[in-house]
């Protein structure tokens, strides 16, 4: 199983049980740059944090993890824990700032607070 390794942290596991690429295939994808970046402790754009936070909150597989062709790449590490009043029901969500998620709401928020 190949991985990308930060301080012997796994950040990329393969996830299905049939056959995919090597994660080596995968080195000029958005999240596999990005998870290098963040190995490689740089700071994030505003351009990536948005991303990150729409990509985090619309996948089906994980919560706090971008799934690519049956690799796993997990950014618990960057990311908060929110929970969002918004037309009068709470919900929960994961993004790297208040900023990133509320571009991925879009819509009228009453109040995010940080768990």
């Amino acid at each position: 199983m190949e991985s990308i390794k930060q301080n012997t942290e796994v950040k990329a596991w393969k996830f299905v049980k049939w056959d995919v690429e090597p994660l080596s295939k995968l080195r000029t994808s958005k999240v596999y740059m990005l998870r290098e970046k963040l190995n490689r402790r740089q700071k994030m754009s505003r351009e990536e944090k948005n991303w990150l936070a729409e990509k985090v909150n619309t996948n089906t597989y994980f919560r706090t993890a971008v799934p690519l062709m049956g690799y796993c790449f997990d950014f618990l590490d960057v990311l908060k824990k929110y929970v969002v009043n918004q037309y009068g029901h709470w919900s929960e969500y994961y993004a790297p700032d208040k900023t990133s998620l509320r571009a991925y709401l879009c819509d009228r928020v009453d109040q995010i607070v940080e768990i």
